[in-house]
Formats: C-alpha cells, structure tokens, sequence
C-alpha cells in the first residue's frame, strides 16, 4: 500500500516574519533607528513632490495650491539656461566618471603592490585626510592656493611666466573642481578595494608566479578581475548618481564669472527655489534631475545584468 502523503501547510508571510523579528529582535531594534532616519528624511518629504505640478503658495499650503499639471517643466525646457546647466552637468559628470571614479582603483592597485608596511600606511593615512575636510575648508585652500598671489602663481612667476587667475577664468573651473575631487576621494574611495584585493585567494598568485607571470600580468590576471564585481557595483551606483554632484561645493567655488562652465542643475535650483523663492519651480527642476538619475540607474543595472554576472538587484 502506498502511504499517505499528507501536504504540507505553507505559512503565511504575517506567521513568517513574527518568527523572524522574534528570532533577530535585536537586530531589528539595532536597525530601528537607521529605517526612522529615511523615512523622516528622505521619504516623508516626498510628499511636498506634488508642488512641482503646483503653483504653490505659502499662504494657501502645498495641499491647496493650485494645480498647473507640467508647466513649470516647460518653463525650464524651453527656457534660456536649460541647454547650459545640463551641458555642465552632463560634461562635470563625465569627468567623475573618467577620472575620479577610476583614480581609486589604481591607488588601490598601487599601494596593494607596495612592500614595505611602513611607507604604505603613511600613504594610506595622508591620502585618508582630504575626505574628513570641510568642503569650505576645502575650498578656501583652492582659492589661497590659485589666487594671483597664491602659491601656484608664485611658482609660475618664479619660472617666468604670467599669474593666472584660476579662480574667475570659466575654462579653468571644471579641471579645479575635478582634481580637488580626485584629491579629496582618492584615499578614502580606496579602502573598498583593498579590502576586495585582500579576499582574493594567494593561491592564485603562487599558482601565477610557477607559470612565470610578473606583478605586471598578476596584477591584470589576478587582482583587476577578482576586485570587478566590486568595481562594477560601485559604478552602477556611481552611474545612478551621475547628474548629482557635489552642489554645496560649486556653489562656494563660482561666482558670476564662471557660471558659462560652472552651473549646473543643483546650483540652478538652489537660486530659483532659494533666493527667488520659486519653490514650484526648482522644484520641478530637480524632479527632472532626480528621474535623470533614476533611469540611468535602472539602464547599468540592466546592462550589467545582461553582459556579466554582477547587478544590484
């Protein structure tokens, strides 16, 4: 006789999680205080969204405000700075792709093939210090640093040439604010891939020196490929944050003179919304913004998912 299978009954989702916040009770207070923080912060205010679709009045409140659906997003497509502020910021962009992103890989690289202990925590440590620095800090050493009477001209005096004024010359604004990103990131972006580097398997390397591999091809064979799905996580969320840059820091670094290359989308939005109050309006801009950033994290993911074997979610 056959016996009989009885079917076993499935719990249910609201059984399930009882028994797991009963079993990480801990845990979940622990995170308790993180989850208030985004939904205080970051998803509470997604509420005041709607005035973007407004015109809103402080007077009448966000919820009374009239409706005027997408015409504030007209007004700055067709508007007259539109072309200039996504242009800088697709281009300053571009540039924290190219260069700032990539520049902590190869310290990584660098101070992974360094012998002696010693030299390389003092590298460690001086290339760590630019990013606990006040971004004002920051940029008050730029301008002693490239004023006409700062250290850099000096030095150009010195070797006979003209003292440049970095600080109000537009063509100079997106190399200044891209190598003091590389300066200020280069350290603390690299703990990540050391530590990558440092769970690869050292049989691979004694393995590759018996085949007669140098550092060289160790270091392409070996250290880049086992640190990729890391590299490949980090610019999927790099990606997703192309068009947000660091907008407090441009703010104190251009003025009047530079904003043919210096203004972008935030700096746009913190002067139409903050100084011309025009709260439905910047805020219509930086919805564009953020929707700009939403879809280009959707589009690496999926391309990532699809060419190798790495994706977020």
């Amino acid at each position: 006789m056959n016996p009989i299978v009885r079917p076993v009954k499935k719990e249910s989702f609201k059984t399930r999680a009882a028994r797991d916040f009963r079993r990480n009770s801990m845990i979940y207070l622990m995170l308790l205080p993180v989850v208030a923080f985004y939904a205080v912060f970051h998803y509470g205010p997604l509420y005041g969204l709607q005035i973007a679709f407004k015109n809103f009045s402080a007077g009448l409140g966000i919820w009374n405000s009239p409706w005027v659906g997408f015409d504030h997003f007209i007004e700055f497509f067709n508007g007259f700075f539109f072309e200039r502020v996504v242009t800088n910021t697709i281009i300053l962009g571009l540039y924290d792709l190219i260069f700032v992103f990539p520049a902590s890989i190869v310290l990584a690289l660098m101070l992974n093939e360094v012998r002696n202990r010693m030299f390389k925590r003092t590298v460690q440590s001086i290339t760590y210090i630019p990013h606990f620095i006040s971004v004002v800090v920051v940029v008050g050493m730029l301008v002693d640093f490239l004023s006409v009477d700062g250290l850099i001209n000096q030095l150009i005096a010195y070797f006979g040439g003209k003292p440049i004024s970095f600080m109000r010359l537009p063509e100079w604004f997106r190399t200044i604010y891209t190598s003091s990103a590389i300066w200020q990131g280069i350290g603390w972006g690299s703990i990540i891939y050391l530590a990558a580097i440092s769970n690869i398997d050292p049989s691979l390397y004694e393995a590759a020196k018996v085949d007669g591999a140098g550092r060289w091809k160790q270091m392409l064979m070996i250290t880049l490929p086992g640190i990729m799905p890391t590299v490949i996580i980090l610019l999927i969320l790099r990606i997703g944050s192309f068009m947000a840059l660091q907008d407090e820091k441009i703010l104190i670094m251009y003025n009047p003179v530079t904003y043919e290359t210096a203004d972008v989308i935030g700096t746009y939005v913190y002067r139409k919304g903050i100084l011309e109050a025009s709260y439905s309006f910047s805020a219509a801009v930086g919805m564009f913004n953020s929707l700009i950033n939403f879809v280009l994290l959707i589009g690496a993911n999926y391309l990532s998912k699809r060419f190798t074997e790495t994706k977020l979610w």
